[in-house]
């Protein structure tokens, strides 16, 4: 019989008895340069999520007004910096450019040519006439990873502009959000902006996984409306499984009951039974294990069926206490459940639980939401705080200007 076709096998990598380094841990992107041309917040939030792993970013904005979000307030900090734009843009090194001066232009060619990655959201062909598209960026450095971030990608949807609220209309986030009968609502956060952001830094890291293969950079492209529909799973699902448009319930899920917001005395707790037997929990816990046994709620998707019913008799059931009280007991009987808590109430519980959820970055800055990402070997680094508009222009134009093989300035 025919032999398959033998594959080559990666170089084998080091044992793994091999020792670490002295000093302090390595960080998992430590040594690679990030130049960041992006702004607002999904190219931003993807820049500052690779300096949080380790990489040098590089924060490139307009002279005189920089980013959009500088001017996005109030709330404004101490030092009259935007929160909205400390909250994307830890530990950058900032540096103005005016990308129409000739000499700019020249400094700003000389940085992509020195990074490892580039990130860039100006409109496709934008930045063409300065040198700084894609096919201009690699063919000077053809390992660079350049990630451009879109609204609605580099074809028919070039033209348009891609801001969070407008793609989060159309779509179809929106319409699904929301109490049914009831307008259509957006996410109350930039919902968009964060899953693009996340979907970026997946790209890049995957392409400079390949790079460490194959020495070579590629293009990573990520769009506002892909994103968008890419997070929309089961409803997604449902449609195509389907052909018809979900729409909006509030807090009920549509696939699952009780998997929604409860009322109480005084309150309102969210209960997930995400099964029969969390169900069967749930009753035992109310003082009723008979409805685990009604035909009406015997399976999920009987209490789906019936789940007008199935609300009204939990709530007379939970109008004994109030979500603080039930919680415990509930949560001890295996119901996952909680009440709806305000955003100083869920950073109070993550501190409680040892999540240390908020790191500080200086004084006379506001603190930082710290990365949510643990890893046991390359740590994330502590952030520094959000540059000032050109903080550290005078040594990067310096460094720029000097030999390319001169290592960066050291943060001062």
């Amino acid at each position: 019989m025919p032999q398959p076709p033998q594959q080559s096998q990666p170089p084998a990598g080091p044992p793994r008895s091999t020792p670490r380094p002295a000093g302090p841990p390595a960080r998992a992107l430590d040594g690679i340069l990030v130049a960041d041309f992006s702004r607002v917040l999904a190219g931003p939030l993807t820049a500052a999520t690779l300096a949080d792993l380790g990489a040098e970013v590089i924060k490139v904005e307009r002279p005189g007004s920089g980013d959009d979000t500088r001017a996005w307030g109030p709330p404004f900090a101490p030092d009259g910096t935007a929160a909205y734009f400390d909250a994307a843009n830890r530990s950058k090194r900032g540096l103005a450019l005016d990308l129409g001066d000739p000499d700019d232009a020249a400094a700003a060619r000389e940085l992509a040519r020195r990074a490892d990655v580039l990130i860039e959201n100006f409109r496709p062909g934008a930045l063409a006439k300065y040198g700084l598209d894609q096919a201009a960026t690699r063919a000077a450095n053809p390992a660079l990873v350049h990630c451009s971030i879109t609204g609605f990608g580099s074809g028919d949807g070039a033209g348009l502009a891609g801001y969070d609220f407008v793609v989060q209309a159309v779509g179809g986030l929106m319409s699904i959000t929301g109490e049914a009968g009831g307008p259509p609502l957006k996410a109350g956060v930039a919902l968009v902006d964060v899953l693009t952001a996340k979907d970026a830094a997946t790209g890049i890291l995957a392409a400079l996984h390949h790079r460490d293969r194959t020495g070579r950079g590629q293009l990573v492209e990520v769009n506002l409306l892909s994103s968008l529909l890419g997070s929309l799973v089961n409803q997604a699902s449902g449609h195509l499984a389907t052909g018809r448009d979900p729409g909006p319930m509030g807090n009920r899920h549509p696939s699952i009951a009780p998997y929604e917001t409860l009322a109480c005395r005084g309150g309102l707790l969210a209960v997930a039974a995400g099964n029969d037997g969390q169900f069967r929990a749930l009753a035992q816990a109310l003082g009723a294990p008979q409805l685990a046994e009604d035909a009406r709620f015997l399976r999920n998707q009987d209490r789906v069926q019936h789940r007008s019913d199935l609300i009204k008799t939990l709530e007379d059931l939970l109008a004994s206490d109030t979500p603080q009280g039930w919680t415990p007991r509930l949560t001890a009987a295996g119901v996952p459940c909680g009440p709806v808590n305000t955003l100083s109430e869920a950073l109070e519980l993550a501190a409680r639980l040892g999540l240390d959820p908020v790191t500080p970055v200086g004084e006379g800055r506001i603190p930082q939401v710290s990365s949510p990402l643990r890893l046991s070997e390359t740590p994330v680094t502590a952030p520094y705080a959000p540059p000032h508009l050109d903080e550290h222009g005078t040594p990067l134009r310096t460094w720029l200007s000097g030999p390319p093989d001169r290592p960066l300035p050291p943060r001062m």
